[in-house]
């Protein structure tokens, strides 16, 4: 991101990576052309936002290369809530909103990406699942993690911090904007989930009607890098709750059909 206080379209990641690591989240306006329910910013793709205007998506990706002063076009992913981890190390040509458009459906399949390149960005999109930055104290490689449940349940986060190559304790994470705590409620199987593989994880689920819970991600998420071997001062964010505030943010949860924003880092 450029030198200086944000773009209103971007929310700014609060952790202490080195200086060339530069990290932030979109918001769901301030910058962007969709119409609603998508409105305005909506950077997903079609499988992941299925209504809005193909044109309107890849005007919204040229747009934001520009807006967010990034050295390169932003590496996209086909999400599939797996476990999957991709490594990036060539530079996305920039290109205008034609070429975005020609791109989009041709995004590497998986929900995690890692790279040592200077100016590869890497890119995650949410819309309730929690989108996880991390970064090596020395800024020498960074990734990008799409954790919805199932893919933090299956260990999106183990295998994202094995591929970096690096002694977990000398990472750094951030945890971004995802269904909240106080609002997001699951069934039977996401608990049975977590709880098979760590009982301790029951701690994370608050129940609220028969057979049905309140869940903490962000504890989640915690516990799993944890395990991982990052030490638990190094893990930040986690705070922010897509579902309960539609002005900043998209949600699957809240609103159905909605768009999709994005996480993104690169060595500067």
């Amino acid at each position: 991101m450029a030198a200086g206080a944000p773009a209103p379209a971007l929310l700014p990641v609060d952790w202490p990576a080195p200086r060339r690591v530069r990290a932030f989240a979109t918001l769901r306006s301030g910058a962007g052309r969709s119409r609603q329910p998508f409105d305005t910013f909506n950077l997903g793709n079609a499988r992941g936002a299925a209504g809005d205007d193909p044109a309107a998506v890849a005007g919204n990706r040229a747009e934001l290369v520009g807006h967010a002063g990034l050295p390169s076009a932003p590496w996209w992913l086909r999400q599939v809530h797996g476990t999957r981890v991709v490594l990036l190390d060539q530079a996305r040509r920039v290109g205008d909103a034609a070429a975005e458009l020609d791109a989009l459906g041709t995004e590497p399949e998986g929900d995690a990406a890692v790279t040592a390149r200077p100016g590869v960005v890497l890119a995650v999109l949410t819309a309730d699942c929690l989108p996880v930055l991390l970064a090596a104290a020395d800024g020498s490689r960074v990734a990008a993690a799409h954790a919805g449940w199932r893919g933090l349940a299956a260990g999106i986060l183990e295998r994202t911090v094995a591929a970096m190559g690096l002694p977990a304790a000398g990472l750094v994470a951030w945890l971004g904007p995802a269904a909240g705590p106080a609002a997001y409620e699951v069934g039977s199987d996401v608990r049975d989930a977590f709880t098979a593989h760590d009982p301790a994880a029951v701690q994370a689920f608050n129940p609220t009607r028969p057979g049905h819970w309140l869940v903490d991600l962000y504890a989640l998420a915690r516990a799993r890098l944890r395990d991982a071997g990052l030490a638990d001062a190094a893990i930040h964010g986690g705070g922010l709750c897509t579902i309960s505030d539609p002005a900043r943010f998209y949600s699957h949860r809240r609103d159905g059909r909605t768009g999709r924003m994005a996480t993104l880092i690169h060595i500067a």
